[in-house]
């Protein structure tokens, strides 16, 4: 496993993508638990419609991490998911905080036009995204395996399941979602220590 130079900007930089990953994962978990008994309701769609956007800088802090032990393909997959979460956040808030507020004759009027097959591309550019950096991780073996092979096959299962009614299906996919990204969190937040302990360790050798 290799190791990237230990600075206090990277050391920040892990802890901080690592926080706001947690808080994507608990924001989707969390709710995804209660509306397996209640439904879909106005406390739990706010936060769901705000957890991609925490998700962003765990993105950006897992590419860092792993970026000394991969190459060309990685930064693709990188941009690559970093446009399609951006694209499926955008729809996941409309959908979460503006359309889950609009009685059903209103929503087919306004789900009109390109926006169903716009919103189709965006949780397929996601899917694909999500795909290409699982595998990446998954070739750097830079964090745990499980979450790297569930970040390339549940999350690009979760890009569609989301369009589907309430379930227990759907609920249990958010869940998992919520897991990896938690996870993927914890083994950063470690990470982060071990490049905070290497910095300081360099600075006695001095």
């Amino acid at each position: 496993m290799s190791s990237p130079t230990a600075s206090p900007i990277t050391s920040s930089t892990f802890r901080a993508g690592a926080l706001c990953g947690a808080l994507s994962g608990l924001l989707i978990a969390l709710p995804a638990l209660v509306e397996a008994f209640t439904g879909e309701t106005s406390a739990t769609s706010v936060p769901l419609g705000l957890s991609p956007a925490f998700a962003l800088p765990l993105l950006t802090a897992l590419q860092l991490r792993q970026r000394p032990a991969t190459g060309r393909f990685a930064e693709v997959a990188h941009i690559v998911n970093l446009i399609g979460l951006g694209l499926f956040g955008a729809a996941a808030f409309a959908s979460n905080l503006v359309l889950f507020y609009f009685d059903d004759d209103v929503i087919d009027e306004v789900l009109t036009g390109p926006t169903i097959p716009v919103l189709i591309g965006c949780a397929a550019v996601f899917a694909v995204g999500c795909a290409l950096f699982g595998a990446a991780m998954i070739r750097a073996r830079v964090f745990p395996a499980l979450p790297a092979w569930g970040y390339a096959v549940v999350l690009p299962l979760f890009a569609f399941l989301t369009g589907l009614s309430d379930g227990p299906l759907t609920s249990g996919v958010h869940v998992l979602v919520g897991a990896i990204l938690m996870w993927l969190s914890a083994a950063l937040w470690r990470m982060a220590g071990d490049a905070q302990h290497a910095m300081a360790q360099a600075r006695v050798s001095v």
